[in-house]
């Protein structure tokens, strides 16, 4: 048996590293190296692997954040499965909690290295008796939009959420954060920031930013140069001053 797996690092020295433990691994192999986590949702969105090997701590998305987002759709006889490394223990119950295979800590060597991907092995091996039935996907917008809700693909579905319920949505990229009330956890679609402020109603929402759209009835306070939605300070940036001097205006 071969474990189709791909490895994770904004690190170039440990991505190199995990990389050649990967080669060296008979019975492992390497479909791809990602020095982000949103370059590897983007892959994965795409074609599912065995194994990830994956680093916690990075920008735009952790390895947390992305094992969230891959547990919902990671059903099915031949489940991915994630195996952490980080150079921090105390993100090991954090991985645990995400049902990670094993949690490499680092600096790592080959030995330990190959104890978790034997891991991995027996897990496929106990629980893999045929390839699983592909499940057709039917083709959806990222977006589709209702008089008072919008429903965002995420993942390999479609989420209804209530305009309501969003207090801003953050740009990464090729993809968005919506961040609401009623759940601490942002939700993560493929689709542009763009593409969301084109469809979204000019009376409720508003781009203060490149990389921000705003809900207006959930900003708490505002200075020239940022908004306040809770915790939260947003800027605005030069391109978009004018509009939001105008929105100012309507609060003086």
């Amino acid at each position: 048996m071969t474990l189709s797996c791909i490895a994770v690092d904004d690190e170039p020295l440990a991505l190199g590293l995990v990389c050649a433990f990967i080669e060296k691994t008979p019975f492992l192999g390497l479909k791809g190296r990602f020095s982000s986590a949103v370059e590897a949702l983007q892959f994965l969105l795409q074609q599912r692997v065995d194994v990830i090997f994956l680093d916690i701590q990075m920008p735009d998305l952790t390895g947390l954040e992305l094992a969230r987002v891959l547990e919902r759709s990671n059903t099915g006889p031949r489940p991915t499965r994630i195996v952490f490394t980080t150079a921090f223990d105390q993100f090991a119950l954090d991985g645990f909690r995400v049902d990670a295979l094993d949690y490499l800590l680092k600096p790592f060597n080959y030995e330990e290295f190959l104890r978790a991907a034997s891991k991995a092995r027996n897990y496929f091996e106990l629980v893999q008796r045929t390839e699983p039935t592909p499940v057709a996907v039917l083709p959806a917008a990222p977006v589709e939009i209702g008089e008072d809700y919008l429903f965002l693909k995420v993942e390999y579905q479609l989420v209804r959420i209530a305009y309501s319920d969003i207090l801003y949505i953050e740009g990464l990229k090729d993809y968005v954060k919506v961040y609401r009330q009623s759940d601490s956890k942002p939700l993560l679609s493929l689709t542009s920031l763009k593409t969301l402020e084109e469809k979204l109603p000019a009376r409720q929402f508003m781009r203060v930013h490149r990389s921000f759209i705003v809900a207006l009835d959930r900003i708490n306070s505002v200075t020239r140069n940022s908004v306040q939605i809770g915790p939260t300070t947003i800027p605005v940036s030069d391109q978009y001053k004018d509009v939001f001097s105008e929105f100012i205006s309507r609060w003086m």
